[in-house]
């Protein structure tokens, strides 16, 4: 092929590419060649991406800690409904409600037609191989998909509005709708207006009992805090009523889990045999019910 005027000229071509053979190795241009077109990937675009979705994040923890997801009133589990599912899936409930999709057609309705549609999209890439990327200019490729949408939205609204027809028909409220009257009312006579079970806070036993300082004189506190709520152990509020004295007792001396053995270090922090004693009886005191 000639180059130029020249017509005796040998061109060498690379596969398709039309790109001419060097007699070396070409450096590819760098972005800066195309000013205003391109730019670094790092850190220049990878850093946009990132503040993007940094953005994104900070919004989503915002939303989930100003509107927490709140638990509904308590479902009715004898109530009568008629079942339905998500929106998002009432065009598949519409579609096999279809005479072709259910009864003795099942197979074909499940298996048959969702088969071929699922292939479609497996083999569309290898189908539809033209370079042409404008929708327009895809005809049949942009009528299927302009069909799948229509026939989505089609089956959508037809199931809805079934439902709605059903429920006027049978004069039933929505479980749902009766859940959150039923909260309002709560709401209005604050009363709770969820399901949630707000754990009751155990106070301590005689806060201003000795025992309270040779608590915190044995680092007891470094596993189970200054308020025994617990730290990088167990909360000892309200222990008193699984363990004894005795039991207690003996978890001091013997460990009991990943708790180690605490009458070596008790008495290494200064306390006697009878602080031990008084300790253990001042926990012992710890119950949920006085």
């Amino acid at each position: 092929m000639a180059h130029g005027n020249n017509s005796k000229e040998k061109v060498v071509y690379v596969g398709d590419t039309r790109v001419r053979k060097g007699n070396g190795f070409i450096t590819p241009p760098d972005y800066s060649a195309y000013p205003g077109k391109s730019e670094a990937f790092i850190p220049n675009f990878l850093l946009k991406e990132w503040m993007v979705g940094v953005v994104v994040l900070v919004g989503i923890l915002v939303l989930t800690i100003s509107e927490p997801a709140p638990l509904g009133f308590p479902a009715n589990a004898s109530a009568t409904v008629i079942p339905i599912p998500d929106w998002y899936f009432l065009f598949l409930y519409q579609y096999l409600k279809l005479p072709y999709a259910s009864g003795d057609y099942i197979v074909l309705g499940t298996l048959g037609v969702t088969g071929v549609a699922f292939g479609s999209l497996l083999l569309a890439p290898f189908l539809d191989t033209g370079r042409e990327r404008r929708f327009y200019r895809r005809p049949i490729a942009s009528s299927l998909m302009f069909l799948s949408l229509a026939a989505i939205v089609y089956l959508t609204n037809t199931a809805w509005t079934e439902y709605k027809h059903e429920m006027t028909e049978t004069g039933q409220i929505p479980e749902d709708v009766q859940r959150e009257e039923k909260a309002a009312e709560n709401r209005a006579k604050g009363l709770p207006t969820s399901s949630a079970v707000k754990a009751k806070e155990v106070a301590i036993v005689d806060k201003d009992d000795p025992a309270m300082g040779l608590f915190k004189q044995a680092t007891c506190i470094s596993c189970h805090a200054a308020d025994l709520k617990g730290a990088g152990g167990p909360s000892l509020r309200g222990v008193g009523d699984t363990h004894d004295k005795e039991a207690i007792l003996t978890i001091i001396k013997e460990g009991q889990g990943q708790m180690p053995k605490m009458y070596d270090i008790a008495l290494g922090a200064g306390l006697s045999d009878q602080d031990i004693d008084a300790l253990a009886d001042w926990l012992a005191k710890q119950k949920s019910e006085q």
